[in-house]
């Protein structure tokens, strides 16, 4: 497990709610606190929608929980029947993520057993909460989705060259073959999380630039590219060895598999402009690509045993090839607008 922000943050939001709590005389305490474990959020535009999300359910379920507590006291099945109306118009105006802490201002507002001050008293405390959380995940080490998207993707990249490198060949034990493609089906995983996250601040907190959507196109692709190299590595093990193949198509495979890894490292450069100008044309990888899925469909031709098989692997690496030139191409429209 990584020590992150997220964590350290949380931290600090709980002892703030709790030294507020305690300098306003709230009590008791511990409410603030958990609210402001639930509240913290990975990206700014998630503090600030869950946060006026939370405002609005809270205040709803506080209402219904001081009505409830004056007429039904703080019987259990009361506060469950409660709880259940609370959950149905969580869902009912679209607010899910709300329901977990809004239904700990219901419970805590109905032990009160109508007695306004009390209720008032408990359902400040779980604002306070929501409050600190939101203002140290804006100020104390706020949310990078970019810099951590871009950072994974080289992570997960070089997951999949190693994974790649080793597939065609099979050099690696299948254990650790196996173990190492789980990992990566995480990653792959954790950063479709992190894309949403930069798509959501795009596009809804702010009136997004021509440029950053540019961007955006980009960060997609790069994931899509990542995606595609994924499904070339479940063709090879599901497909590629189980196919009659000579050892000039052993070679072929495992040449065309290092030029489109060695390709994909260098378009991943270039967005970082970390290469020199035209240092690698695509046309040439487009090429190499078209002629490589040229042969292979001259071998299913041949009607050799598990030549469709055979066929299945070369079309999966002929797209991850296509949209690694498709990712190239993007990143290069990006770069000559930022130059002009």
């Amino acid at each position: 497990m990584t020590f992150g922000a997220r964590m350290l943050k949380t931290g600090i939001a709980v002892t703030l709610a709790l030294y507020i709590s305690t300098w306003l005389q709230f009590s008791p305490p511990v409410i603030a606190a958990i609210a402001a474990i639930f509240a913290v959020q990975p990206s700014i535009y998630r503090s600030w929608r869950y946060f006026l999300e939370q405002v609005q359910t809270n205040t709803l379920g506080a209402v219904i929980a001081m009505l409830a507590g004056t007429y039904f006291s703080k019987e259990p099945i009361a506060i469950g029947v409660v709880c259940i109306l609370v959950i149905m118009l969580c869902i009912k105006l679209k607010m899910e993520e709300t329901i977990g802490l809004t239904l700990v201002t219901v419970v805590a507002v109905m032990d009160a057993s109508g007695q306004w001050g009390f209720a008032l008293n408990r359902f400040l405390l779980s604002m306070i909460g929501i409050v600190s959380a939101f203002a140290i995940n804006i100020v104390f080490l706020p949310p990078k989705p970019k810099e951590q998207f871009t950072d994974q993707v080289h992570t997960v990249f070089g997951k999949l060259s190693l994974l790649l490198r080793t597939a065609v060949s099979d050099e690696m034990k299948e254990k650790v073959f196996r173990s190492q493609k789980q990992g990566l089906a995480d990653s792959l995983n954790s950063l479709s999380g992190k894309y949403k996250l930069i798509e959501e601040e795009v596009k809804k907190l702010k009136r997004a630039k021509y440029r950053q959507t540019r961007q955006l196109v980009v960060y997609k692709q790069m994931l899509y590219t990542l995606q595609k190299g994924y499904e070339v590595l479940e063709a090879v093990e599901e497909h590629f060895f189980q196919a009659d193949r000579t050892d000039d198509m052993n070679k072929r495979y495992d040449r065309h598999m290092e030029k489109l890894i060695k390709f994909h490292e260098h378009v991943l450069l270039k967005f970082e402009d970390k290469l020199k100008p035209e240092s690698w044309k695509s046309d040439s990888v487009v090429e190499a690509n078209d002629l490589f899925m040229k042969h292979a469909t001259d071998g299913y031709a041949e009607e050799r045993e598990g030549a469709l098989r055979l066929f299945i692997v070369a079309a999966a690496m002929y797209d991850y090839g296509h949209q690694t030139a498709r990712l190239d191409r993007l990143v290069e429209h990006v770069d000559s607008e930022e130059d002009e």
